[in-house]
């Protein structure tokens, strides 16, 4: 089994949304009319990111930008549509591998072609493909956000916000937000010593009133590939899902658990246990892998790092624990390393886990 990043791509794909919606500036509504004489009223930095992300969910929108991460660039195409209260997604690599993923409703297709291979999963309609960095006055305790300066960016005003982090488990923000239409016209993701991981930078994009079902549709031939689908495990005895019923014992200040639920991964034989840990801004994937590995052959610990992605994998009482998520690669060992089997887990909610000591 190995954690689905072929089709779920997190802080990334948030990033990539907000900067394909940023580039709105250019040919959004034009600014309300003011009153002669007056002026308008400040707004606080935490109030731009609010009404950035409220902007962010009502736009249609068909552009294309270049991606900078890991020492690589990639131009990619992203299609945005709300119509009838559904949300649409298609975003395509325009270089490089050629991969496309598409949601429609509650599917989510992801096209391989340097793999010839499709997957395929179900998502309930009422989440997102990606969540955007939302503040609030849990997140607000972890996070300090400032506004930095007023600039122009594509000949439009904007108010420069960053999102720093008050520790080391988690990256902060750069956003240039127009102050006509709070869309983001160019977005940083930076780590603890503000030095910039990622950057998107917009290319083109129009905002079409309507967008066809066809645009939602793939460039690739599927022909002779192979199909995938990642498909909610069946219910499972009581016993055994009490086996099941990991959670960690520890979180970094707070994060808290936000999903649980056991899903068939493609390729797997077994259920995996999907656990989802976030402090409202930042979010981690923890796979626990229900078979157990014999003790003469248990993997041994793993990490890796590209771009904003950390990912550990280590195993706990016989079982493969693999985190992945946008965050510095302490925050995903952490997590992976304080995860357990519990016979009583705690349901997930919005409250928050004990500080690491």
């Amino acid at each position: 089994m190995r954690p689905r990043a072929a089709c779920t791509s997190g802080q990334l794909l948030a990033l990539i949304l907000i900067s394909a919606a940023a580039c709105a500036a250019r040919a959004a509504d034009p600014a309300p009319a003011s009153v002669p004489g007056a002026s308008p009223p400040a707004l606080a930095p935490a109030d731009w990111l609010h009404r950035m992300n409220a902007a962010l969910t009502t736009r249609n929108y068909d552009g294309t930008f270049s991606h900078w991460h890991a020492g690589r660039v990639e131009l990619l195409r992203i299609i945005h549509r709300v119509q009838d209260g559904e949300v649409s997604e298609r975003l395509a690599s325009l270089d490089g591998s050629g991969r496309e993923f598409i949601r429609t409703g509650s599917s989510l297709a992801c096209y391989l072609p340097d793999k010839r291979t499709v997957l395929v999963e179900q998502r309930p309609r009422e989440q997102p493909l990606v969540d955007f960095p939302t503040v609030n006055d849990q997140t607000a305790r972890f996070y300090d956000i400032h506004e930095v300066g007023r600039t122009r960016v594509n000949r439009r005003e904007t108010h420069v916000i960053t999102v720093a982090p008050r520790d080391e488990y988690r990256y902060g923000y750069r956003l240039w937000i127009d102050d006509s239409t709070a869309m983001p016209l160019k977005t940083q993701l930076c780590d603890a010593g503000g030095n910039v991981i990622e950057q998107i930078v917009f290319a083109s994009l129009s905002l079409p009133a309507r967008i066809p079902d066809s645009a939602f549709r793939p460039e690739v031939s599927t022909e002779g590939f192979q199909w995938l689908r990642n498909a909610p495990a069946p219910p499972l005895p009581p016993a055994t899902a009490a086996a099941l019923a990991w959670d960690a014992i520890r979180l970094p200040p707070g994060f808290r658990m936000a999903m649980r639920a056991a899903q068939v991964m493609p390729g797997a034989s077994a259920p995996v246990d999907h656990l989802v840990f976030t402090d409202g801004v930042a979010s981690v994937s923890v796979f626990v892998e229900v078979q157990r590995f014999p003790a003469d052959q248990s993997p041994v610990a793993q990490a890796a790092a590209v771009g904003s992605s950390s990912a550990f994998s280590t195993v706990v009482d016989g079982h493969k624990i693999t985190a992945v998520g946008e965050v510095p690669p302490a925050t995903v060992q952490f997590i992976a390393t304080q995860v357990k089997a519990l016979e009583h887990p705690a349901a997930p909610s919005p409250g928050g886990q004990d500080t690491p000591r």
